[in-house]
């Protein structure tokens, strides 16, 4: 049986520039810039077993516009490999953000920043850092959460009704070392079921497929050890600037409830977007609004203006499917 085809907007991208940067503990990063050179910064994070490419759709979106940095989480991608479980870590996730920051917002300017699921994770790990405070204009959260994300999986079917059975299996999966192999036609559709919403085109299906499975199985299981136990609410409630929140209503690996949590703790909320029938991919399935949330941060607090704030017209009381918050 042939593979579906990967729509357009997931070819790669080519930057204009690759850096190398070393975080404090040394480890080596894989950072891509796009875009415009001397145009405002955004930072793309990705998220658990992704990489720089999980961003295409969303990067082809806004290079016209912005100078659009993406880099790959350390074992992911391109990025070395930790050497051992220590180095892995949201003290680490922290500390890699801020290397990139640091490497790539110019002085005195300040950047976007939006990270999907870990890499909103990452964020929150990384908000009181000065490098991160110092260079951070607004930020985009995107399919994420600050803790108790086994608690709140709701990938294993809700005809396992007991909490113990359910938090049992989730952790079984999160745990799992077990190689994910080639891509085929049941390996998609269990991974189609457990990140993506109903109905997304089959190609934008194989296209996420083939970057999770593209991540070491090791790298994913270190990642997992780190999740299951993760807690950044303290680097939520100390994120200082203009932060927006994004979340599909089928995301079963950070639903909904965990954008609520976030919007009622942040300093500086932005609004929360709810994207109807969409799954935990969200700049998978809807680049498009993805890339016109980051779009609307950035022009509300544009990059390189510290403090800036500028009246956005298209306010999010406009917007049906978006909760304004004051």
């Amino acid at each position: 049986m042939s593979r579906p085809p990967i729509p357009t907007d997931f070819l790669p991208p080519v930057p204009v520039e690759e850096l190398d940067v070393r975080s404090a503990d040394g480890t080596r990063l894989h950072v891509e810039v796009h875009g415009q050179p001397g145009a405002p910064t955004v930072v793309l994070a990705h998220g658990w077993t992704c990489s720089t490419l999980f961003w295409a759709p969303v990067i082809h979106r806004l290079a016209e516009r912005y100078r659009v940095v993406a880099y790959d989480q350390r074992g992911h991608g391109r990025s070395e490999v930790p050497p051992s479980r220590v180095r892995y870590s949201t003290r680490a996730l922290g500390e890699d953000l801020a290397a990139v920051l640091t490497r790539v917002v110019p002085p005195g300017e300040r950047a976007v920043v939006a990270g999907h699921s870990m890499g909103g994770m990452t964020i929150m790990a990384g908000a009181a850092r000065p490098e991160v405070v110092e260079r951070t204009a607004a930020v985009v959260l995107v399919s994420t959460g600050p803790s108790d994300l086994v608690t709140e999986l709701r990938v294993v079917p809700g005809a396992v009704r007991s909490k113990g059975v359910r938090r049992f299996l989730h952790r079984r999966i999160l745990r799992s070392r077990l190689p994910l192999g080639p891509v085929g036609p049941v390996t998609r559709a269990a991974l189609g079921y457990a990140i993506m919403g109903a109905g997304v085109p089959a190609g934008r299906v194989e296209a996420a497929a083939r970057i999770v499975h593209a991540c070491p199985t090791g790298v994913r299981a270190n990642w997992a050890r780190v999740l299951e136990r993760l807690d950044v609410r303290a680097g939520l409630a100390r994120l200082a600037a203009p932060t927006s929140v994004v979340v599909g209503s089928e995301d079963r690996l950070t639903p909904p409830v965990h954008a609520h949590r976030m919007v009622a703790a942040l300093a500086d909320p932005q609004g929360l977007l709810l994207l109807p029938g969409v799954g935990h991919m969200a700049p998978l399935e809807r680049p498009a609004e993805i890339a016109a949330e980051i779009d609307r941060m950035a022009s509300a607090h544009p990059p390189g203006m510290p403090d800036a704030r500028v009246a956005d017209p298209a306010t999010a009381t406009t917007d049906p499917e978006r909760t304004a918050v004051a």
